[in-house]
């Protein structure tokens, strides 16, 4: 895709970035209908919630794993989110990729540009908002989306600038997929499974990545970063930098999940609540905006290969327990969600071994 842009005012930007330079209020196609509005003021700050389990992963690899195999699979089964520390990835290469990802997004327009799709099956593509082609109404960021696994296969199509960009992000990619691997296992056994069974059943494994920028709003009451949605993958490891955005619901109200230096915050995804036959939830997230201050936030998408079969596992489906859904390919569930955009039912119910009741 070909784009050309010029310096005239009427000219329509293609990145919220761009637009939103000298605006002091938001345009018509970010407002939110008002039943579905942050409401802001509802929101639980994090200091008057139960926490987010804070999980210390240096002794996964010693006596106390156990603890920790437990400690995880009691965060999937009641919160579906859980912040992890000692999780081995360097200080360097967490500072190295939130600088990196500020600095790509304050490169110039023209230069950010080279990178711009607005076709979702793309493998790296810089776009603004979800799915422009299909929603309604626009969501207040802007992301650079990359495939990283397997490494070889894609790092060639990154962006050059800036000039470390491929460097870094070859080091923060395979830094955060050796700890995937390693919570997965631990998923597994908190499950009951064989410590490899996940790893097995994704076929030759994805890697997804984004650098989210969500810029300054001046009515940050009407819009979303991004409205409330669950993942369609497996698992989700976020990176935030030090703005307060991301909000979880938990027990029926949104709590405020407030950044802690050098941790990541992990996410169960649509296809681990499948796997453990509805065991592990994967839960309702969204990002909020502020007026004051820009946000990065760089989430890895781990998931399955498109090639394959996701099901519950066999040893979790019992006549106590029988299997919640059908098996299915992961290309045919992340097609669905991508051309469903974020809606609030989630994907999950669709692929339902026997419809909802109500009840």
């Amino acid at each position: 895709m070909v784009v050309t842009t010029t310096s005239s005012s009427s000219t329509t930007k293609l990145l919220l970035t761009d637009m939103v330079l000298g605006v002091d209020h938001v345009p018509s196609n970010y407002i939110r209908p008002p039943s579905d509005r942050p409401n802001l003021k509802d929101v639980q700050p994090s200091s008057h919630a139960v926490p987010i389990p804070l999980i210390d992963l240096k002794g996964l690899h010693g006596p106390g794993r156990h603890d920790v195999v437990k400690e995880i699979g009691q965060a999937c089964q009641n919160d579906g989110f859980f912040q992890i520390k000692n999780h081995g990835v360097s200080d360097t290469t967490i500072s190295n990729i939130l600088k990196l990802a500020r600095d790509f997004f304050k490169l110039p327009e023209s230069e950010r540009l080279k990178s711009y799709s607005d076709n979702p099956s793309k493998t790296v593509r810089l776009s603004t908002s979800f799915n422009v082609n299909t929603e309604k109404v626009a969501n207040w960021r802007d992301f650079l989306r990359l495939h990283c696994y397997p490494l070889q296969d894609y790092v060639h199509e990154w962006p050059s600038n800036p000039p470390s960009f491929r460097e870094d992000v070859a080091e923060y990619c395979t830094s955060v997929r050796e700890l995937v691997l390693r919570l997965l296992e631990a998923i597994s056994e908190s499950l009951g499974l064989e410590k490899n069974y996940i790893n097995g059943v994704l076929s030759k494994h994805g890697q997804h990545m984004a650098m989210n920028y969500y810029p300054p709003c001046p009515q940050p009451e009407l819009t979303y970063g991004l409205p409330g949605h669950t993942d369609p993958n497996l698992i989700t490891v976020l990176l935030q930098d030090d703005v307060p955005g991301l909000q979880v619901l938990r027990n029926g109200k949104w709590v405020a999940v407030n950044p802690i230096p050098n941790t990541f915050i992990i996410n169960i995804g649509d296809q681990m609540q499948v796997i453990s036959n509805d065991r592990y939830k994967s839960v309702l997230h969204r990002a909020v905006v502020n007026c004051s201050k820009d946000r990065i936030s760089i989430p890895t998408f781990y998931c399955p290969s498109p090639d394959a079969v996701i099901g519950p596992a066999p040893e979790l489906v019992n006549d106590d327990h029988p299997a919640v859904y059908k098996n299915f390919t992961y290309e045919d569930y992340y097609k669905q969600f991508w051309n469903r955009g974020l809606a609030t039912e989630c994907c999950l119910d669709t692929f339902r071994a026997s419809p909802i009741r109500d009840s």
